[in-house]
């Protein structure tokens, strides 16, 4: 593996190592080609047949997202490259076989000196309330940067690793190969996440303003109490934090920015500061419950982003699907020669049309009924509908010989 006082790209001499895997490493390092020898974090991705195109990929988006913005608590962009193990300086290192057999692909950004809360956390720091308050401010002073760019930035990936604490009490929100853009249409170019601090729509590729809130939320009670949300005790899906030790108020703040249905925390990171800062929690339902009504092919009735895209259980069990969620145009699958066109049909518009054939009590409810088909729909599915629509062909066929 690359070695410390390596010298890499004819300008970068590696310090200390931060972070390592097979084909990932984040080093300190030196910029050599800088007056004051200037400290940088250069994150390097091993480029051969052993490393998935995904990788570079969030490595090459963290560079281009990291180029747009300017913002005091996000790390400045320097470099992007590529290099090949024969352009480092080889003296007195040792190179491992994957050395030898790639190129590296290393993106350099500032130093910020400091310690991420994961370190603190396992070093058995504990966060009092107005610390937490502090570092909520922090963040989300920086969130309401994010999610006002054009296209609008939503993180995805907030947790206590990608948050570094200043010895002057900034808090830095790092690592953003994970962020997803939204675009008018309030599509998601992409999504991933955590788990622990990912909210249930970023499960479904969706992701708005309100997910980055719960992951902060999740972050700041893991700071709070030490234990990771999904282990505190749970009712309704909503974690319960009335033996913790917090005002009401903070309590209050954290249950809404943690609310399991997204329509139900705060609608932008302003909102959530301002309910902060004030102690009063203010209306937040920017997205509107509006289940069960127009027609399937009414344009002016406004379908939630979260809900919206492929639907698994509509497309692989859609003879049966259409029943529980009432959409009654799905009774076309059981036409042999039009039951397969009825099934992609339904998988491309099924959440559309089940979200406006039926009342549901909230999006993730919605979501939850539509993930118990998808998984029916994996297991059984595809046997179901070759058996259904094998009996409609043979049917019809001898509907034909007659």
């Amino acid at each position: 593996m690359l070695q410390a006082k390596q010298i890499i790209h004819k300008r970068y001499q590696l310090q200390q190592i931060i972070k390592n895997s097979f084909v990932r490493q984040t080093w300190l390092a030196v910029d050599l080609a800088t007056p004051e020898q200037q400290l940088v974090i250069i994150k390097l991705l091993a480029f051969n047949l052993l490393v998935q195109w995904e990788e570079h990929k969030l490595l090459e988006r963290e560079a281009q997202v990291l180029k747009q913005l300017n913002h005091p608590q996000i790390p400045k962009f320097i470099n992007y490259f590529s290099t090949n193990i024969e352009d480092s300086d080889r003296r007195n290192t040792t190179f491992s076989s994957i050395d030898a057999q790639s190129s590296w692909f290393g993106l350099v950004q500032n130093y910020i000196p400091g310690y991420t809360l994961s370190q603190l956390l396992a070093r058995g720091e504990q966060f009092s309330e107005e610390q937490a308050k502090d570092i909520a401010k922090n963040v989300l002073n920086i969130l309401i940067y994010l999610h006002g760019q054009k296209p609008q930035l939503i993180h995805c990936d907030i947790q206590p690793s990608n948050l570094i604490l200043s010895a002057d009490g900034q808090v830095y929100l790092i690592d953003f190969g994970t962020v997803a853009r939204q675009n008018e249409d309030g599509e998601n170019t992409f999504v991933v996440g955590t788990y622990g601090y990912t909210p249930i729509e970023q499960f479904s590729d969706k992701a708005i303003p309100a997910s980055d809130l719960y992951a902060l939320g999740a972050t700041l009670i893991h700071l709070l109490t030490g234990i990771m949300l999904a282990e505190l005790p749970q009712q309704n899906f909503q974690a319960q934090l009335a033996n913790v030790e917090l005002s009401l108020a903070m309590k209050k703040w954290l249950s809404q920015l943690v609310e399991p249905a997204p329509e139900k925390r705060f609608a932008t990171a302003k909102l959530a500061l301002e309910a902060l800062e004030t102690g009063a929690l203010l209306p937040q339902l920017s997205i509107k419950n509006n289940s069960g009504q127009g027609s399937l092919f009414d344009t002016k009735v406004p379908v939630p982003a979260e809900i919206q895209g492929w639907n698994w259980g509509a497309f692989l069990l859609s003879p049966f699907w259409l029943v529980s969620n009432r959409v009654w145009i799905g009774l076309l699958a059981w036409v042999p020669i039009v039951g397969f066109s009825m099934a992609i049909a339904l998988g491309a518009k099924g959440n559309e049309w089940a979200w406006k054939s039926r009342k549901w009590q909230s999006i993730e409810q919605f979501q939850s009924h539509q993930r118990k088909w998808a998984i029916a729909g994996i297991i059984f599915g595809i046997s179901v509908n070759l058996v259904v629509w094998n009996l409609g062909m043979l049917y019809l066929l001898s509907i034909l010989i007659q």
